[in-house]
């Protein structure tokens, strides 16, 4: 069965939208939540509601003295912590469900023997974007929510609740098996939330990719996004859904989605970058 895909692009790329994907309607966007995450924590700081090199203990005060993590470390994932968080085990196939705010607490209270990596080393971190997400909505006293519609969406003309943790269900757009019934969802709603669990349109999501990456209508790209050599990009994936948003130096840029695995949406984004022309003729 074909795999329902999203494509939406800028200048020299075409739209593609096939096997029953739809622009319009909610999926889920993984990982690259991080940057909504990512750009409160810029704002923020910009507006001297955080300070970016804080030690987290004075945000938090769970965290035990003396870790030296900041909040600058949990945005580029070099605060030591791992990837996945610490937490009893749940459901099987559902790694998420039982990372409760219970389990987070637990992590905060021996943040300095969960970590199990370097300060300042740079080791992706899903637990690393829990806390970070906990910790600016401990110092706002906003919900994780409020602070996406108040400091990304609506500074970018969006509406509040375009990108959310809980989109009406049936404009939910999900991955089905084999006979067509809806495949199980991972549990991102809970403090896993920030590192994870948003929803968005795909043309929703197009509308932030540029006015981040290319309009840089919010300064320039916040801590979470991904950079090379030319290109900022990040991508996310979670039970049956994948996304890759990137933008290159010279204006092009690419919003994908697909109801597949991360490595076919990859090779796909990869591909759309190499065969889309430079805007006028710039290499």
């Amino acid at each position: 069965m074909p795999t329902p895909i999203c494509l939406l692009g800028g200048a020299g790329i075409d739209d593609r939208v096939a096997h029953g994907h739809d622009p319009d309607r909610f999926v889920e966007i993984g990982s690259l939540s991080k940057v909504f995450t990512g750009t409160v924590l810029a704002r923020l700081a910009k507006d001297k509601a955080v300070e970016l090199d804080t030690p987290l203990e004075e945000c938090l005060d769970e965290v035990p003295a003396g870790t030296g993590i900041t909040l600058r470390h949990l945005a580029g994932h070099t605060s030591g912590l791992p990837r996945l968080p610490v937490h009893p085990a749940g459901p099987p196939g559902d790694p998420y469900a039982a990372f409760t705010e219970q389990a987070l607490r637990a992590s905060l209270r021996e943040l300095d023997r969960v970590a199990t990596g370097r300060l300042g080393q740079e080791e992706y971190s899903n637990l690393g974007y829990a806390v970070l997400g906990h910790a600016l909505t401990t110092a706002t006293g906003r919900s994780y929510q409020q602070l996406v519609d108040e400091l990304v969406l609506l500074p970018l003309g969006l509406e509040a609740g375009a990108v959310t943790s809980s989109p009406p269900g049936e404009r939910r757009l999900i991955p089905r098996g084999l006979f067509g019934r809806p495949r199980p969802l991972w549990t991102m709603t809970g403090p896993i939330l920030p590192a994870g669990g948003l929803w968005s349109t795909c043309r929703t999501l197009s509308r932030a990719v540029t006015g981040l990456l290319v309009e840089r209508r919010l300064g320039p790209p916040a801590p979470g996004w991904r950079r090379g050599s030319s290109l900022t990009w990040h991508d996310g994936a979670t039970r049956g859904s994948s996304v890759v948003a990137a933008a290159h130096d010279d204006g092009r840029w690419v919003v994908l989605h697909r109801l597949g695995g991360l490595a076919g949406t990859e090779k796909l984004a990869r591909k759309v970058f190499l065969t889309a022309p430079a805007p006028h003729g710039r290499t």
